[in-house]
């Protein structure tokens, strides 16, 4: 394996291969056509291929090209299932590894940014990665005090490389799009982009990992590893065990992928209100299911990788739960002037309140009922309906807006549905809400009001954690 591809042709040329690639593969498909095999087998075929194609090029690239991929693999649950297919198992290679870069430059790196004898740091070292991500590998070591660590390595050259990876994609977004119906690819990229200086700044990951660390550190259902030691393009954390996210998706029995889908969404909404962080990298390769030698019932959701987050110092705005709430009560008028307010309507553009509220409800229908669950067959039908361009809902989501404020929100809010939906997972949402998102209890409800389901449990929680420190 070579190195992390830095110069800009040679990455340039392995990404321009991709629309090349699916132009040959379709001219090969129109061939075999021709020899009489059947369209449908053809077509799965060419799809394997391309799938394959895909992971090959962005997990060989990392950088920019492969946190690309891992975005999209967290949306295939809304692909229809002839697509989605051959799609699902390239994609979620993705959220666990990747070529490993060669154990010299590995070796380099610790020695220009620990000291040359930065072997006396650890007791044990383990020169096979245990996982590759698009900036970093994850290696398993035993720190010099005994506690057994992760060492998180960042690719030499990932900042250019990123930024070049992303320059390039974007030129390809009509030929990638359609792996995503009704979403466009080029704002994806754009977002992206913006977090590239972020994600690169160990320094920033590590004071986003120790603040949920200290916060969490005696949950009963959330658990961050605690940083152990940080230095430019090093980092280093507790090493955390369990079952990965992407083994309970594959092969987990219907109360683990319950289970897994109650805290995911658990840890969504709290994570804001208790930290004032939003972790924005929900993809199955950043968690955890922690048994503990306890029933599935008292599992607990590790987290991992920091290196993307959202500063929310108020934590989630109240405009999302107060807006939430509103739509469920049917009050169409209220729910359009805020959606006015927050610049999610124009200025210039009028639309009908109770068009905007038949447009909303379907998508918020997982707040409505006690508990729901979450299924590819929901997700791609609310995909298909906003993505059909001769749907009323196609017509009127053109014309709203997404402020800037609500960008990674909103894409956090996504990518846990797709996730949720890749689970088939059974959640009791509306308590998360209730518990943990502002403005979607009225202001003159009861307070801590027992309804059976340990909805009020979290706040005494917080509470007692906050006078512990």
């Amino acid at each position: 394996m070579s190195d992390l591809p830095r110069k800009a042709v040679t990455r340039t040329a392995k990404l321009a291969a991709l629309p090349l690639g699916f132009a040959g593969r379709a001219t090969w498909s129109l061939g075999k056509r021709i020899g009489g095999r059947s369209a449908e087998i053809v077509g799965r075929e060419l799809q394997q291929r391309t799938a394959e194609q895909l992971f090959k090029v962005l997990g060989e690239l990392k950088g920019g090209a492969m946190k690309f991929g891992q975005a999209l693999s967290v949306f295939e649950s809304a692909l229809p299932e002839e697509v989605a297919g051959p799609y699902r198992a390239a994609l979620t290679k993705l959220q666990e590894a990747a070529p490993p870069m060669p154990t010299s430059t590995v070796h380099a790196v610790l020695a220009e940014r620990l000291g040359e004898e930065w072997r006396e740091l650890f007791q044990e070292f383990e020169d096979k990665p245990s996982a590759a991500a698009s900036i970093g590998q994850v290696h398993r070591a035993v720190w010099h005090d005994g506690r057994a660590v992760a060492v998180k390595v960042q690719y030499p050259g990932a900042g250019e490389a990123l930024l070049s990876d992303l320059a390039q994609l974007s030129r390809f977004a009509r030929l990638l799009g359609p792996l995503i119906p009704g979403m466009d690819v080029k704002p994806l990229i754009a977002e992206l982009r913006d977090r590239v200086a972020e994600e690169l700044d160990y320094a920033l990951e590590a004071e986003a990992q120790q603040a949920h660390a200290a916060e969490f550190g005696d949950d009963r259902d959330v658990r961050v590893p605690a940083v152990v030691h940080q230095s430019d393009q090093v980092l280093v954390t507790e090493w955390l065990d369990g079952i990965p996210l992407a083994e309970i998706i594959a092969d987990g029995t219907p109360e683990q992928r319950d289970r897994a889908g109650q805290l995911l969404a658990r840890f969504l909404f709290s994570g804001p209100a208790r930290t004032g962080l939003l972790h924005a990298d929900p993809h199955p390769g950043n968690f955890r299911l922690l048994a503990d030698d306890g029933p599935v019932s008292q599992w607990r959701l590790g987290v991992l990788d920091f290196g993307t987050v959202d500063r929310l110092p108020e934590g989630l705005p109240p405009t999302i739960g107060t807006a939430l709430r509103m739509t469920l009560e049917g009050r169409a008028e209220v729910v359009h002037q805020q959606l006015c307010d927050e610049g999610f309507v124009k200025e210039s553009v009028e639309l009908d309140p109770e068009e905007v509220l038949e447009y909303l409800l379907p998508i918020i229908e997982p707040a409505q009922a006690e508990e729901f669950t979450f299924t590819r067959e929901w997700v791609r039908r609310q995909a298909a309906r906003i993505s059909d361009p001769r749907s009323p809902a196609h017509q009127l989501g053109k014309q709203l807006n997404l402020p800037p404020a609500y960008l990674l929100i909103h894409r956090v809010t996504l990518s846990t549905i797709g996730v949720l939906c890749q689970l088939g997972a059974t959640v009791r949402l509306r308590d998360e809400l209730t518990d943990w998102l502002p403005g979607f209890v009225p202001p003159d409800a009861p307070a801590d009001e027992p309804d059976g389901t340990g909805a009020a449990e979290p706040d005494a929680r917080v509470a007692t954690e906050g006078a512990t420190g």
